[in-house]
């Protein structure tokens, strides 16, 4: 599909999936602001330019990032310290994405099998989580929980694990980030991806299979025998 003669316009489609799972950082939370701000800070501290770490820190473990610029900060205590501070120093920056809460509110009361698969910390995510008064998920794969982030899948077939079907590749993922995309893709499993933060040419580069402007065009029909049935509203064609 070309990047410049569509539009955001499609057809309602209704898709079965056994199971979902979502990323965090720009899928469900718009944290851009506090983040931006905070790696200002950090870039401060290792006197580095933010600028330069801002062009490759998003839809990655800060732990991968850190280790760019200085190895003895590449490490668990450090990462789940200044990531921790986010939302305390920043929480006023962030907001949901739209349609973020009625999604996470659907998929809970429907039973639906989901989860979040984020290339945060578990501190970072609990704090936006308590930020914004939303649910915590059951099912939730951070940052420290595999050995290299996205885009490996590792993450992803982690997250179907927790969701008890490790043999189905009929699960969909929720993305922002060509990274992420990417992790989703080589895991087997469907992208929508979400154009809140990246161009509609990355998205599409990356291989997602619908692109969506954000979580109004999303919901949960129903789930029918743990099937859960999404609809999809004006994706991209």
């Amino acid at each position: 599909m070309s990047s410049t003669t569509g539009s955001f316009s499609a057809p309602t489609q209704v898709h079965t999936f056994d199971g979902l799972l979502s990323d965090f950082d720009g899928t469900i939370v718009d944290s851009t602001d506090a983040i931006v701000k905070h790696w200002h800070k950090i870039g401060d501290e290792l006197g580095v330019d933010p600028k330069v770490i801002l062009a490759t820190s998003h839809g990655r473990r800060s732990i991968d990032v850190m280790g760019l610029y200085d190895q003895t900060k590449a490490n668990w205590d450090y990462v789940n310290e200044i990531e921790g501070r986010i939302p305390k120093e920043f929480g006023s920056d962030a907001v949901e994405i739209p349609g973020g809460r009625d999604l996470i509110a659907a998929l809970e009361t429907s039973g639906a099998r989901w989860g979040v698969v984020t290339s945060g910390t578990r501190p970072l995510v609990d704090g936006w989580l308590e930020v914004l008064g939303l649910p915590h998920p059951k099912n939730l794969v951070t940052a420290k929980d595999v050995p290299l982030g996205k885009p490996d899948p590792r993450c992803y077939l982690l997250g179907r694990k927790q969701l008890g079907i490790e043999e189905s590749t009929s699960i969909v993922v929720l993305e922002d980030a060509p990274s992420g995309i990417k992790a989703g893709k080589a895991a087997g499993f469907k992208v929508i991806a979400l154009t809140t933060t990246h161009s509609l040419q990355k998205l599409q580069e990356a291989g997602a299979d619908w692109i969506v402007e954000d979580l109004r065009s999303i919901s949960v029909k129903a789930v029918v025998d743990g099937q859960v049935q999404i609809e999809i509203r004006n994706a991209y064609q």
